[in-house]
């Protein structure tokens, strides 16, 4: 089996232990969420800014400390070496807190992530300063300090102030990215960027007339000789106590170059004219500025809260990995270090625990690259089973996934407007035409005419054109009937698209998703649910396996495109 990279779904520990080998990963990145006040670990959030109700289930309880938490303690402690020694330091200064269990879910995933590389492997950590100082001691206790290589300050926003009750008082506008190789041999393409302007003025302050071209003047002499560099040349020798500091032939081929500069003096020494738009730029520093953030109106903007620029996964790739190497996010939420792999040439595994992102993602490859995109997606139900066994597992994470089969993201409960709705499509029929809904509503148990009553209700209320019922049971022969009452929405009203009829409210079965049923309404031009990735030229999948025991797992499929909303 081969693949140009792996989506999972589920704990990204369980994930590495089962699927991925030894020393066989070229370079991991990591943004790992942090529960600071319940904002910093939110992964998926409503435009409005609310969490989703799946959200606040998947992660509202996973880093406090409570009897899990002890027992990863525990089993990290029992482990022995440099990691068990820090993590009972940290249980000396922190107490059973809620940050200890944060640290505790970390060192066995960050141990993992260790044991998957290659020797000539990069790890990048993406944090903020609530855990950084905590999470580069663990580095270290995994790594070893000889391993640590950068501490990275990235300015993520402009000057703005997020000072909360007087507790900051500084701006918090940076967050820090730990860079760490597994051994003194490590992949490194240099990077370099562009000179700042006053340094340009300042230093290339010379400007050819006829071309335009800056350049500074440099020292054609040395210290120290290198063969026979004391010898005269167009009547000039170098200063007392130096040499040439190049051969007489290249010395020629500079001045048939036009690039010697003689001083007015008759006995001065002439120069080298070094010529800006042929310097690489300054190399790549710890502190970077020159990355800027998501704005607003940016076409890679996902409406995903945490995003990062593609533009900083691109260095971080660019720099610490080849062409056909494995890149692995363990956290890889909106996907965007997918995105950038799948653009640069790598190959990669996403891994993440909710619905939410692994849909996002989905659909973000299919946006960029088009539906002939080569990745598995490991994980998801696949049969009518499988879903009934996510249902009685976890109602919100089965929620999220239901929704994800027709393209549609959850929406938060609130007590006012959008109760009795689990999810929406936003739509227009014309590109800046009216916004037009559909609302739906999830049953994973027993349903009845009474929820399609409910449904209509909320689909008046809301002036929506369509309302839509997923369930996992067959519905009755009076919720048949009702739905049959709530009539019809006519499309193409707007003059443009299919003039059609669509039933207004529709039930569908998630075996009949399973089966590639979809909802009866107009095609989704303009689509709002999503924003959709800029499009990508595709790549040329790898023919080399990536990831150990898939051929046999009953849950591994194969991904070519996710599923279309279009009527």
């Amino acid at each position: 089996m081969t693949q140009s990279g792996a989506l999972f779904y589920g704990d990204n520990l369980d994930v590495l232990r089962r699927y991925v080998d030894d020393e066989s990963v070229d370079l991991v990145y990591l943004d790992p969420p942090f529960n600071s006040n319940a904002s910093y670990n939110v992964l998926f959030a409503e435009q409005d800014g609310s969490q989703s109700a799946a959200q606040i289930k998947a992660f509202g309880d996973t880093w406090r400390w409570d009897q899990e938490a002890a027992a990863a303690y525990e089993e990290v402690v029992e482990g022995g070496g440099e990691v068990s020694r820090t993590m009972q330091a940290f249980r000396t200064i922190l107490g059973e807190s809620n940050m200890l269990a944060y640290l505790a879910m970390m060192a066995p995933r960050l141990a993992e992530l260790h044991r998957a590389m290659k020797s000539t492997a990069s790890l990048y950590l993406h944090c903020d300063p609530t855990a950084s100082h905590y999470l580069k001691l663990l580095l270290d206790s995994v790594f070893g300090p000889r391993s640590f290589r950068s501490e990275i300050v990235w300015k993520r926003s402009s000057a703005h102030s997020d000072t909360k009750q007087g507790r900051r008082i500084h701006g918090h506008i940076h967050d820090v990215i730990f860079f760490y190789t597994k051994s003194n041999s490590w992949t490194w393409n240099p990077i370099y960027t562009p000179y700042d302007e006053a340094y340009v003025e300042s230093k290339y302050r010379h400007i050819e007339p006829k071309t335009g071209r800056r350049y500074r003047l440099d020292n054609l002499t040395a210290a120290k000789p290198g063969g026979d560099t004391s010898y005269e040349w167009h009547g000039r020798h170098p200063y007392k106590g130096r040499y040439w500091a190049y051969s007489q032939e290249k010395m020629d081929k500079f001045l048939e170059e036009g690039r010697i500069r003689f001083p007015k003096k008759p006995d001065g020494v002439p120069e080298l004219k070094r010529y800006l738009d042929e310097m690489p730029g300054v190399p790549l520093q710890d502190l970077w500025v020159d990355l800027d953030p998501i704005n607003a109106k940016a076409a890679e903007r996902l409406g995903y809260p945490t995003q990062k620029p593609e533009s900083l996964l691109e260095r971080i790739i660019e720099s610490s990995s080849n062409q056909g190497d494995v890149v692995l996010d363990p956290f890889c939420g909106c996907g965007t270090s997918i995105a950038v792999s799948e653009k640069l040439k790598r190959n990669w595994v996403g891994i993440d625990i909710t619905y939410l992102a692994t849909h996002l993602i989905k659909s973000r490859l299919v946006d960029a690259f088009g539906e002939n995109v080569d990745f598995s997606v490991i994980g998801e139900p696949t049969a009518l089973e499988d879903a009934s066994k996510l249902a009685k597992e976890d109602h919100y994470q089965f929620e999220a996934w239901a929704l994800g089969l027709v393209g549609a993201r959850t929406t938060a409960k609130k007590k006012g407007a959008d109760r009795g709705i689990d999810g929406r499509l936003l739509f227009h029929e014309k590109q800046g035409g009216k916004t037009r809904q559909v609302l739906i509503s999830v049953k994973s148990g027993t349903t009845g005419v009474n929820d399609v009553r409910d449904l209509r209700g909320v689909i008046e209320r809301e002036e929506a054109e369509i309302g839509l019922l997923i369930s996992m049971r067959e519905p009755t022969k009076a919720m048949r009937t009702e739905a049959a009452t709530a009539g019809f929405y006519q499309s193409g009203s707007e003059g443009v698209g299919t003039w059609g009829r669509h039933p207004r409210l529709q039930l569908l079965t998630v075996a009949e998703l399973l089966d590639g049923r979809r909802i009866d309404m107009p095609p989704l031009t303009g689509n709002l649910t999503f924003r959709r990735a800029p499009r990508t030229e595709p790549r040329q999948p790898t023919t080399e396996p990536l990831f150990r025991n898939l051929p046999d797992a009953p849950e591994f499929r194969k991904i070519f495109s996710v599923p279309s909303t279009g009527g």
